[in-house]
């Protein structure tokens, strides 16, 4: 096989030209992908195969890449429980988008076999991939439309490369995705509840690794529950990685089933979510070195100038935090390290709930709860999308798991104490 190294200077731009003319060739405007059509988007996408078929020529590399195959079906089937697609008739709609790039490639590698070699086009990794990754997660979302058309009577896929019956075969995959009726039945269905944790608030959800986007590091009291909550559904539990600042866009945009974080009940919260009865109450209370323990007996003490407060970025703390007016406040991204500025007296106090000040201050001797009771009264609960059927769910399970003490003895065991939900 000929791979000559010609380069193209204006490669890039003579793409987006021909992607654009192609676009319009094919009857789909711009304007149509805009209105995120999937007729259109998919066809964008198959567009790229010539690029795609470009690379892997000068490269020496096969068409055909079945380990790439199953990340790209692994990453559709992601993107089809976060728009409400059911997963089967997603996975089959994307085996023959996956067809059809193959026989696009075959195509383009025929026509340059005959003497007409490509030249040089753009990067796979660094620039299609990221084009393809973003075009299927707009298919996706596009597919999820409750008023989009599901007929199979829809105008032609027009891609050089082509071939009708592959065409037709798309066509009729696309036609068929279908949409999970509610959010409880998207779980029983797939047999998949994400559940969305932070992994950096002890005890209810922590990892070695705070990185970590595996399920089996997460540890803790909620990661427990959620696991038992899997079970009682008959479905495997799937853990997803969020953060406090982005825990109810995460929700909203769909990226988990429920929150089991150790998450606050609160009225703006609940604006956008459902939440289930709570299983621990406590409140916000102040941590600090155990010499300064007299010092900042009272919010008063503390909220001065000079007191050094931290608190973790996007949640309930730095909320309660920012009602200081005197104190200096420095928001610190770690939560699993933060008491470590305490400790090392590159902070003086943070505010948190009671039950991590009582778990730090077993942990490290030298750290103290500055005041008898909270100054808040705050409930955890189990977060969730507004799904009624998912709550009543959740709601019926719970009542059981706090009647029959498994809740009481998860807070024993991750406290070695008893601690009262």
């Amino acid at each position: 096989m000929s791979s000559p190294h010609s380069s193209c200077p204006h490669s890039g731009r003579s793409r987006w030209l021909l992607l654009f003319l192609s676009l319009l060739i094919g009857d789909v405007s711009l304007a149509s992908a805009d209105r995120e059509e999937p007729r259109g988007l998919v066809e964008a996408r198959l567009l790229l195969m010539k690029d795609v078929a470009r690379y892997k020529w000068h490269h020496q590399r096969p068409i055909e890449d079945l380990a790439r195959e199953r990340v790209v079906l692994k990453h559709a089937r992601s993107d089809a429980l976060r728009h409400g697609l059911d997963v089967d008739s997603y996975a089959a709609f994307m085996n023959a988008q996956i067809n059809a790039a193959k026989v696009i490639q075959q195509y383009w590698f025929r026509h340059w076999q005959r003497g007409h070699a490509p030249t040089v086009g753009p990067d796979l990794t660094t620039e299609l991939r990221p084009e393809l990754i973003t075009l299927g997660e707009r298919i996706a979302q596009s597919l999820s439309a409750p008023d989009r058309d599901r007929s199979p009577a829809m105008t032609s896929i027009k891609v050089v490369g082509l071939d009708r019956s592959t065409m037709e075969n798309l066509i009729t995959a696309l036609s068929s995705v279908q949409i999970y009726a509610h959010r409880l039945d998207q779980v029983l269905s797939s047999q998949t509840l994400r559940i969305g944790t932070t992994g950096d608030y002890a005890p209810f959800s922590f990892a070695a690794d705070a990185l970590s986007t595996e399920s089996q590091t997460f540890q803790g009291i909620d990661i427990d529950l959620a696991r038992d909550l899997a079970r009682s559904l008959n479905v495997q539990p799937v853990f997803i990685k969020t953060s406090w600042p982005t825990l109810m866009d995460d929700l909203k945009n769909g990226h988990f089933d429920v929150g089991m974080s150790g998450v606050s009940r609160t009225i703006s919260r609940s604006h956008v979510a459902f939440f289930s009865q709570p299983y621990h109450r406590g409140g916000k209370t102040p941590i600090a070195r155990c010499t300064d323990r007299e010092r900042f007996s009272s919010l008063t003490a503390i909220d001065q100038p000079g007191v050094r407060v931290i608190v973790n970025p996007g949640g309930t703390n730095e909320r309660f935090t920012r009602q200081l007016t005197q104190a200096s406040i420095r928001v610190f991204g770690d939560n699993t390290t933060i008491f470590d500025e305490i400790i090392e007296d590159r902070a003086d106090v943070m505010f948190t709930d009671l039950i991590e000040v009582r778990l730090q201050t077993s942990r490290q001797p030298t750290l103290c709860s500055t005041m008898s009771a909270p100054l808040t009264y705050q409930e955890k609960a189990i977060l969730m999308t507004q799904d009624l059927r998912l709550k009543e769910v959740v709601s019926i399970w719970l009542d059981q798991r706090l009647g029959d003490g498994t809740v009481q003895s998860l807070f024993d065991r991750h406290m070695n104490t008893s601690e009262r939900p």
